[in-house]
């Protein structure tokens, strides 16, 4: 496929201020809500924002910090997040099979390094075949999500609630209802650190993710194809695009990125709770794409905006783990700060708040006339 270059166009008014144009922007809203915890943590503990190097079990000198645990604990997010864009432009819909379907990963994964056995002590296979096992087994599963709603015209939400439903089981019946167990130290590395380098590899493994996604975007026609669809399937095909298969792309692709997610969270512990594993990050990941000031309905997407929206999520969960908030609270206040920050960047309120703008500025005008 041959790079295509979408014109930009512009939507600035003449005379308009330069905070206007910033808050017309669609990354404003995640930008302005980082912004928001950076100032809340500066003034009530700027020790928040402190990186130090201490010892690991293994005795490695790493970097730790609440900055170091945000960018590391959001690294499967980030990962979801991006896929679920492409997913919601393409369909218009979301996937709420991603956090089941990251337990099947996880579980193929450790069923092909632990060799079938409870408890491992070193690798039954090499990890880079059993990732790609893993990969292949997922991708089979978005490709099956995607043929329901490219082929069976399914909504998305419906044609997923299947996974949703029965992917956890799935990936215990993997291994028998057993949880297998792999000590051996390199399985560790992607989701800790590597010998030697201070940098939780979940950040490394994350950057290389969305460095390979931006090449892809920025070199091929996905992107352009993919926001085609999304905003006229009929249009398109007009146009000699096949909405079927592009749909069918995303869903697989997403079943990648979730693959990738699931080994490094079982990369984690070197263990798998199948009720437990990623438990409601198809919520955040969701939430992480609306954020980003993507529309859920489909189309045009900025798949940075979901990415700074999944950062944004986990800055937002460290802070209130730091400040002790508990556990089954959590959700709560996720759920109102979320809320607000939706509404914030919805069109409809933008427009509204732009309309009060311009009328505050006429009465102003008229009161200066007379």
């Amino acid at each position: 496929m041959t790079p295509v270059k979408v014109p930009e166009t512009k939507t600035e008014q003449p005379g308009e201020s330069l905070f206007k144009r910033l808050v017309r922007q669609q990354l404003f809203i995640p930008f302005a809500a980082l912004a928001l915890l950076v100032l809340f943590n500066l003034i009530a503990d700027p020790s928040f924002f402190s990186v130090t190097i201490k010892e690991n079990s293994l005795g490695n000198p790493v970097l730790s910090g609440n900055i170091i645990s945000v960018l590391d604990n959001a690294s499967e997010l980030v990962i979801l997040a991006i896929g679920m864009t492409l997913v919601t432009a393409s369909s218009g819909g979301q996937d709420i099979s991603v956090g089941a379907t990251m337990a099947i990963a996880g579980s193929v994964i450790l069923r092909m390094v632990c060799g079938g056995q409870v408890t491992a002590d070193t690798l039954q296979m090499p990890l880079f075949l059993a990732v790609l096992i893993g990969i292949a087994v997922t991708a089979v599963f978005g490709a099956f999500n995607g043929t329901l709603v490219a082929y069976f015209k399914i909504q998305p939400m419906v044609a997923t609630l299947i996974m949703f439903t029965a992917g956890r089981s799935i990936a215990a019946w993997i291994n028998n209802n057993q949880l297998p167990i792999m000590n051996d130290v390199s399985f560790k590395y992607a989701g800790t650190f590597l010998p030697g380098i201070p940098v939780p590899t979940p950040i490394f493994i994350t950057a290389f993710v969305i460095l390979l996604f931006w090449l892809v975007l920025r070199f091929t026609t996905l992107g352009l194809y993919t926001q085609s669809v999304g905003i006229n399937a009929g249009a398109s095909r007009l146009n000699g695009l096949d909405p079927q298969k592009v749909k069918l792309l995303t869903y697989v692709i997403l079943g990648v990125c979730v693959a990738v997610a699931g080994f490094i969270r079982v990369s984690r512990s070197g263990s798998i709770n199948y009720s437990r594993i990623a438990e409601n990050i198809e919520m955040d990941a969701i939430l992480a794409v609306a954020l980003g000031g993507n529309a859920l309905s489909g189309g045009k997407f900025n798949i940075y905006g979901s990415i700074l929206g999944a950062y944004v999520i986990q800055f937002l969960t460290t802070t209130l783990y730091k400040y002790e908030v508990p556990s089954t609270a959590l959700p709560a206040y996720k759920a109102v700060v979320v809320i607000l920050l939706v509404v914030l960047s919805a069109p409809v309120v933008r427009s509204k708040m732009a309309g009060l703008r311009f009328q505050a500025k006429a009465d102003k005008i008229a009161k200066e006339a007379k």
